[in-house]
């Protein structure tokens, strides 16, 4: 048995004292590969090392203190590194990467408490990511970063937020040379780390890889009801009229149909299964039906309740999770979150107790065994899988809650009436908020960047179509991507936002151009 911390400090330092001598008078010369000093006992060195890396940080810093042996031994850089890895800090680096991963591990824990308490007081940098050419925002969707948005004027654009000075490119669409007219609206974009896709109201799509020409494009035969990219590869699922298929390249790069499914109602939500090893899964909800899409099993329902429209969905690895509205002869029964094993096809936990419908889930970018709904009820609501009733409420929205993303503290979410709040879960109290004037439609955020899309509902601008060519013409009904940063590395001009850079002296454009004392005060 091995005894930790203090214990063994004054077991080993007791042992030297009997022998009338401290550990600092031990021989200067030890062979560390066969002769370790492990109480009465002599130990390999790789042995030695097995034990000690049950040890946490604590453990380590306390047998350090034994002798020069025992710090050797707790200082060894296999320990910090499987330390460092298990903590999540600089995962897929390898060992040889840095030379005292005690230190890295240091620096890590700082960065991140430097990153929490920038969350915490909005100390950062925001941009607004506009292209006045494309006239309304339709569509935003983003990844690590990698922000991309489709407009009314039918060109798509892309904008890196990791590089502040990146100039975002305009992705070149598909289009017959023979086509007259304006280009129909883009519907849907989606991105991952390795495509782009685009889909307009006409029923094309293209798939953009690498460059900024499309590698892939057809066209349906009805308009698309959704569309649906894979967290990783080169997966892309579409529902068009009462179809779904799903594509992907072979060995070679070219693209192909790799399933067909045939759906007796319109889809509604659509979501690509990660992680998934063979040919791709889906998962579809079309009104009150919500189906599991496999090649070798096409017509599988994995839950059908007439009279309960499904309003949400999101899928993990292995679970699905959707919302539920009741009315009609079901009035005495709340609407609910359902929770569905994608193995087994068993409903595994109905949580919520609602009166509104749940108008967006988040359950694949969430921690382990949690989930966060949000409710048209104005609540954000936090539900352990473990258990049926939630963790916290929150009343955030006076609209209802249109877009939420949660991690092991924190929640985001926006609602109809344009606000994005930042919330400390654990208290249950609202950090800071931000206001536009439509719809939060898109909210993404990792430990150090955000990424919010408020898209208007309307897609034509009032007014005649004399003034549709204006760029200064109705500003305010376009739409705004806001990219926020909370690095530690961020300049001190720029870590604070525009609306308190601005100054009394400024030109009058805007009724909000004036300079704020508090909290940013440079008088």
């Amino acid at each position: 048995d091995i005894v930790h911390g203090d214990q063994a400090f004054r077991t080993t330092w007791g042992g030297y004292r009997s022998q009338g001598k401290t550990p600092e008078s031990k021989p200067s010369k030890w062979n560390e590969i066969n002769e370790v000093p492990f109480f009465d006992v002599q130990l390999p060195y790789e042995l030695a090392l097995k034990i000690f890396q049950y040890l946490g940080k604590t453990e380590l810093g306390r047998c350090a203190q034994v002798s020069r042996m025992w710090k050797a031994l707790a200082e060894d850089e296999v320990l910090w590194y499987r330390l460092c890895q298990q903590e999540g800090y600089l995962v897929g680096t390898s060992i040889s990467a840095h030379t005292c991963w005690k230190l890295a591990l240091k620096n890590c824990r700082a960065r991140e408490r430097t990153l929490k308490t920038n969350w915490k007081n909005r100390i950062g940098a925001v941009s607004q990511l506009r292209y006045e050419l494309g006239k309304i925002l339709c569509d935003v969707h983003s990844c690590d970063g990698v922000v991309i948005a489709g407009y009314t004027s039918g060109e798509v654009r892309l904008w890196d937020t990791r590089t502040w000075d990146y100039t975002a490119p305009i992705l070149e669409a598909m289009h017959d040379p023979g086509d007259a007219g304006p280009r129909p609206h883009v519907s849907f974009v989606r991105i991952n780390s390795s495509l782009a896709v685009a889909a307009y109201e006409d029923g094309n799509i293209w798939n953009l890889m690498f460059g900024r020409e499309p590698i892939h494009h057809y066209q349906h035969n009805q308009r698309i009801q959704a569309l649906a990219l894979g967290s990783e590869g080169a997966v892309v699922a579409t529902a068009s009229g009462f179809e779904v298929k799903v594509e992907s390249p072979d060995d070679r790069g070219f693209w192909q149909t790799t399933a067909t499914f045939d759906i007796r109602k319109l889809v509604n939500f659509l979501n690509l299964v990660p992680d998934v090893v063979g040919s791709p899964v889906a998962v579809a909800a079309a009104e009150d039906i919500v189906y599991l899409l496999k090649a070798e099993d096409p017509g599988k329902t994995l839950h059908s309740v007439y009279g309960q429209p499904v309003t949400c969905l999101d899928v993990s690895a292995h679970e699905a999770a959707f919302g539920v509205k009741n009315f009609g002869w079901l009035l005495n029964e709340p609407n609910q979150i359902l929770l569905y094993n994608l193995e087994t096809s068993q409903c595994l936990k109905k949580m919520g107790n609602s009166i509104g419908d749940f108008t967006c889930v988040n359950l694949q970018n969430s921690p382990p065994n949690m989930l966060v709904t949000g409710n048209k009820d104005r609540r954000v609501r936090v539900f352990d899988l473990r258990k049926s009733e939630s963790l916290c409420s929150l009343y955030a929205h006076q609209l209802g809650v249109s877009a939420v993303q949660m991690d092991d503290w924190k929640i985001v979410s926006g609602g109809e009436e344009g606000l994005v709040c930042v919330w400390d879960q654990r208290m249950g109290t609202r950090l800071w908020e931000m206001h536009a004037r439509h719809p939060v439609r898109h909210i993404w955020f990792n430990s150090h960047s955000l990424i919010t899309a408020n898209i208007p509902d309307e897609k034509s601008l009032p007014g005649t179509s004399i003034t549709d060519d204006d760029l200064t013409v109705h500003h305010k009904y376009r739409g705004i991507i806001y990219a926020y940063e909370f690095s530690a590395d961020q300049l001190a001009v720029e870590s604070v936002l525009p609306i308190c850079r601005s100054s009394y002296d400024e030109v009058s454009g805007y009724n909000y151009n004036i300079g704020l004392a508090v909290p940013y005060d440079n008088i």
